[in-house]
């Protein structure tokens, strides 16, 4: 991928000049964990300001960047990432501890971040998970193949989840997400057997191959030991 950001990034410096101040990548990309045409490039984009002419400028760049399968960055001015350390707790602390800068300079060096509202977003973002895994889960549920694929989907999202309801509990989140889902099971006193044999087959290293009740029956254990975690984070008050 080294020529691929390259070549991004100089279009980048086309489309915004001297606005342009970093170029970040952050996520599982970042911390060794990406597994191929299962995780994304997510990138942070920094400029020194923002107005609609910056974005339409940004526009034939980010199309043929998205047209390799990635994510639209996101899109943030240094003054915006400044304040934004008690909105957007989990970002930040996914970013702060999982980035490479790829140009300028480390803007989110130094960023302090809230955790007053941690367990908030914490259970917001484990339960608007959860509501879209259920909707998804009506049309996949008569096929295993469907049905292992998204479990497969979800569970990078989960994890991610996962990794601040661990802050929470003031434990230090690992990095690989094989790691998290474990800690997060052991702390809420589940067996995480479900998550684990879901990373293993986000991974390609778990049986792909379930019929369709065996399929079934995983799916719904990953439910509860979904519920069980946001149950726990329920539980929590500050």
């Amino acid at each position: 991928m080294k020529q691929y950001f390259e070549d991004f990034i100089e279009d980048l410096r086309s489309a915004h000049g001297e606005n342009l101040k970093s170029v970040i990548l952050y996520g599982s990309a970042a911390t060794g964990d990406f597994v191929p045409f299962r995780s994304n490039y997510n990138l942070l984009v920094a400029l020194e300001e923002i107005t609609p002419e910056d974005l339409r400028n940004a526009h034939a760049c980010v199309r043929e960047w998205t047209k390799l399968g990635h994510p639209v960055p996101v899109y943030f001015t240094v003054e915006e990432l400044r304040e934004a350390g008690d909105v957007f707790p989990i970002e930040l602390h996914f970013m702060e501890t999982a980035r490479k800068v790829l140009f300028g300079d480390d803007v989110l060096k130094g960023i302090e971040i809230s955790d007053e509202n941690l367990r908030h977003q914490t259970e917001y973002e484990l339960r608007s998970n959860l509501l879209r895994l259920r909707r998804k889960y009506i049309a996949a549920s008569t096929s295993s193949e469907n049905l292992v694929e998204l479990m497969a989907a979800s569970i990078g999202t989960f994890a991610n989840a996962f990794r601040a309801v661990l802050l929470l509990k003031g434990i230090e989140p690992p990095v690989r997400k094989s790691e998290i889902v474990a800690r997060v099971s052991e702390s809420v006193g589940i067996s995480g057997g479900s998550f684990d044999k879901i990373v293993a087959i986000r991974e390609h290293a778990g049986d792909r191959t379930l019929d369709i009740v065996k399929a079934n029956e995983l799916f719904a254990e990953y439910l509860r030991d979904i519920e069980t975690v946001i149950n726990n984070v329920d539980s929590i008050r500050e």
